[in-house]
């Protein structure tokens, strides 16, 4: 596992990290979110001994980063991409990380193969490499030891939607290995159908960390659309049981204080038609920005309005 507690990092006068306490368990991949600033490269960072702490612990099986006996064969971890020599081939890039860690060749070419970088690529020198390709050879550089743990900030930047694709199965295969999976990422739409939990973070603070269902739903009740040729006054029976009714697209009702069941007796009841009648959840990025609200620097203004284009 890796464990955080009551940890802080100030520079200087500046705090990125604020007491911060959670648990990342093997078994599932869990994703690490937060608004600009929120401090997860940070927090990541003194994960792995990048950065020094100020005060609290980060551990992972127990231990600091800086006392584990083999670290790549216990932790693997993608920060920047481009933080590659851009003089070394690929193929080269990783024999340097293997020799320093007692990793054989042929680990190596297993895990080129793995990400996708044939021996042709392999070849070629990264400074030559799309942000894409230096993402797949950081993965690669990361699985190089066949650590148990995993730690990713931003690992999809750059990838086309086959890579994106083939990066989401990956996780999923690793933390069904009981693996323990950490990723940070801005995407929503992949944190949606990559990660099954979460910790969320704002101002260096824990926000949240829950399984990502639980925290959709604390993050907004949802709704239920409501089609009727009767809207009207099936709104107006809506209102007098204590819901809220707004509208929504097409002449449709938007309905919060009562579930569909209860929406659909009360039509009934009065013989009023209905068409459609769907619950309505907030998406993952809905419940972040509501939850995160508070915690983020720069709000921006909604379009002026030009006038007629050009």
């Amino acid at each position: 596992m890796i464990e955080v507690h009551e940890l802080a990092k100030r520079y200087g006068t500046a705090v990125a990290v604020d007491g911060l306490s959670f648990t990342v368990r093997p078994g599932r991949v869990t994703g690490f979110l937060g608004p600009n600033g929120a401090g997860k490269s940070t927090t990541m960072r003194v994960i792995l001994g990048l950065d020094a702490p100020t005060a609290g612990r980060a551990t992972i099986g127990g231990q600091p980063y800086a006392r584990l006996s083999r670290p790549l064969h216990q932790v693997g971890a993608l920060l920047d991409a481009g933080a590659v020599h851009g003089g070394r081939t690929a193929r080269n890039h990783l024999l340097a990380i293997a020799v320093s860690n007692g990793i054989s060749a042929r680990r190596v070419d297993e895990v080129l193969g793995l990400v996708g970088l044939d021996s042709a690529t392999a070849r070629r020198r990264v400074r030559g490499f799309s942000l894409g390709m230096k993402q797949r050879l950081g993965i690669a550089a990361a699985l190089l030891g066949d650590p148990g743990v995993l730690l990713f900030d931003e690992p999809v930047n750059g990838l086309d939607p086959e890579g994106v694709h083939w990066v989401r199965g990956l996780f999923k295969q690793l933390a069904g290995e009981g693996r323990t999976v950490f990723v940070s990422s801005h995407l929503m739409s992949e944190m949606a159908v990559t990660a099954e939990h979460l910790v969320v973070i704002g101002r260096g603070r824990l926000v949240a960390d829950t399984p990502i269902a639980q925290f959709v739903q604390q993050g907004s009740s949802g709704d239920v659309l409501v089609r009727s040729p009767a809207a009207p006054a099936l709104a107006v029976l809506l209102h007098r049981r204590g819901a809220t009714v707004t509208t929504d697209t097409g002449g449709a009702l938007a309905v919060t204080g009562l579930d569909a069941e209860a929406i659909g007796d009360l039509a009934a009841a009065h013989h009023l038609p209905v068409h459609e009648l769907t619950p309505r959840r907030a998406s993952l990025e809905e419940a972040f920005l509501e939850l995160t609200r508070d915690s983020v620097d720069y709000h921006a203004g909604a379009p002026a309005d030009t006038g007629k284009a050009a």
